[in-house]
């Protein structure tokens, strides 16, 4: 069972282009379930009723969320057991998941992404850097681990492009305006400096990764995050702000200027028009809000 889910993984990355990341979320929950069948060591031998009692036995610690993506991670690994012909049926099938409510996605105002974007140089060292990697966040809507994966040859300054790869690593390519083209020219002699300076310490230079560490080397997802949480503190801004948030601002605000779902599916990567039709719920709130102040009719007093 350990080498099938080894195989699994390395299927998920080399073949469906997962990233680490989901990779070993999806490695964690095959673990626990493996420890949960016990004596069960033979995917022939595992059963409907195992993996339903597992999935039961989730709801005691875990909320609906987190069943529901253990449940899909064993979806997804009988899936490709039935693929490779390691088993003839698969137990996961008919097992229905819970059902999860669906929650809007945090955005900000336009106001509080000017807040962000606009946080005073500081005497960071990497000020420079962090201010390139928020505006083309919210310039191009891409995911974080999109954005670390981004090498230099990706991005075309002069047409204003960036090529992105997304999930299974379909390419899709997203223009970027005049704010984020000028901090990317004021990253660059940055990113060559770490660059030289990775050399004179006796190393390999990073040749590729747009986004550098203090090391000179591809920056990592979880340093966006945290670089984010400092300047939006140091904005003022009163809710948490993560890289995602930007990505769920920047297609909240295309739609409230105008912009069709079809054009802002393509622009976020979604394969599938209903994972974006989440925001308009955010824009008909929107829309509402903006009625209910400005429409003369609303704002009569009801008898």
């Amino acid at each position: 069972m350990t080498d099938l889910v080894e195989r699994f993984v390395r299927w998920l990355l080399v073949e469906k282009g997962y990233s680490p990341h989901t990779a070993d979320g999806y490695q964690r929950d095959l673990l626990e379930f493996q420890r949960f069948c016990g004596g069960v060591l033979s995917p022939e031998s595992i059963t409907s009723s195992l993996v339903q009692a597992f999935v039961g036995s989730l709801y005691a610690s875990n909320a609906s969320a987190s069943v529901a993506r253990k449940l899909s991670a064993l979806r997804t690994f009988f899936r490709f057991l039935l693929r490779e012909k390691v088993i003839e049926s698969d137990p996961v099938a008919g097992i229905v998941g819970p059902k999860l409510g669906h929650a809007l996605p945090a955005f900000l105002t336009v106001d509080e992404v000017f807040s962000l974007l606009e946080t005073p140089a500081t005497s960071d060292r990497y000020w420079r850097r962090d201010r390139a990697v928020m505006e083309v966040l919210y310039a191009t809507g891409m995911r974080v681990a999109e954005l670390v994966g981004c090498n230099r040859e990706d991005v075309d300054l002069a047409a204003e492009m960036v090529r992105v790869r997304g999930k299974g690593r379909k390419e899709r390519l997203v223009p970027f305006g005049r704010a984020a083209h000028e901090a990317l020219e004021q990253y660059l002699p940055e990113r060559e400096a770490l660059c030289i300076a990775r050399v004179q310490r006796g190393r390999e230079p990073e040749q590729r990764a747009l986004f550098l560490n203090g090391r000179g080397t591809r920056l990592s997802a979880r340093s966006v995050e945290r670089s984010i949480q400092t300047y939006a503190l140091r904005a003022g801004i009163g809710v948490t702000v993560t890289p995602h948030a930007l990505r769920h601002s920047f297609a909240t605000h295309l739609l409230e200027m105008g912009a069709d779902l079809r054009t802002v599916q393509e622009l976020l990567g979604h394969v599938s028009l209903s994972t974006t039709q989440k925001y308009t719920h955010i824009n008909i709130d929107h829309l509402a809000k903006v009625y209910d102040q400005a429409h003369p009719q609303a704002q009569k007093k009801q008898p």
